[in-house]
């Protein structure tokens, strides 16, 4: 599959030869279609297709923030308020964020859009994602072999053209292992460059948010955004 980057998408929505409406859908039909790669623990497709024709509007009022248009999905251990967040895990079942993490707040400030969260090792402990309660994270290359982790989900989701960007969290390795065993470029910054607020934490002197994509300008941009 040929990922296009952002700036190739957004020039495509600006021209109008895209929509973000069809964007998601065309997500989302890949998000089915791929549904045995279990990366996804919650889709919000609806949701997803009423915020995309917001920000179409917004495109051609010519209001649209940095990131409209852009598909991210986020790995199960980042709040998003009003949605669930577990860890990958049963001991937080039914829990439902009351806020928005810093970085998924800046995200939906310039008008990025949330697809789901993002399945991983439980509490992000391991580093094959064969240790979540949701069962394991096949690599979309060879499903006989792991997807890394403890970030696989939100690895997978991004070289299987479920979504264009993921947040993650690496403390040991976990954004930059998936990345490696996926063909995609994974980013640890430096700690504290992204507030940690809203993340749930592994190790708090280690965790840091990092970013999953295909192209390094789109990380860029992400990180110019939620730093």
């Amino acid at each position: 599959m040929q990922h296009r980057s952002y700036s190739q998408i957004r020039k495509q929505l600006e021209e109008g030869q895209l929509t973000c409406v069809e964007l998601i859908k065309n997500h989302l039909a890949v998000i089915d279609q791929k549904n045995s790669l279990n990366a996804f623990l919650s889709v919000y497709g609806n949701e997803a297709i009423a915020r995309a024709i917001e920000v179409d509007q917004k495109i051609k009022n010519h209001t649209a923030g940095k990131l409209a248009g852009l598909v991210v999905g986020i790995k199960d251990l980042l709040c998003y308020k009003d949605h669930p967040l577990q860890g990958s895990s049963k001991i937080l079942s039914g829990f439902i964020s009351q806020f928005n993490a810093t970085a998924v707040q800046r995200l939906l400030d310039e008008d990025a859009i949330i697809i789901g969260r993002q399945n991983c090792d439980e509490f992000g402990m391991g580093s094959s994602n064969e240790n979540s309660a949701f069962a394991p994270v096949l690599n979309d290359l060879d499903n006989s072999r792991v997807s890394g982790g403890s970030s696989g989900g939100s690895a997978v989701a991004v070289q299987a053209g479920m979504c264009q960007v993921s947040l993650g969290t690496d403390t040991g390795g976990s954004v930059r292992q998936p990345a490696a065993f996926c063909g995609l470029v994974g980013l640890k910054p430096t700690y504290s460059r992204i507030s940690r607020y809203g993340l749930a934490a592994y190790a708090s002197s280690f965790d840091c948010i990092g970013i999953l994509a295909n192209h390094v300008e789109d990380i860029a941009l992400v990180l110019e955004v939620i730093a």
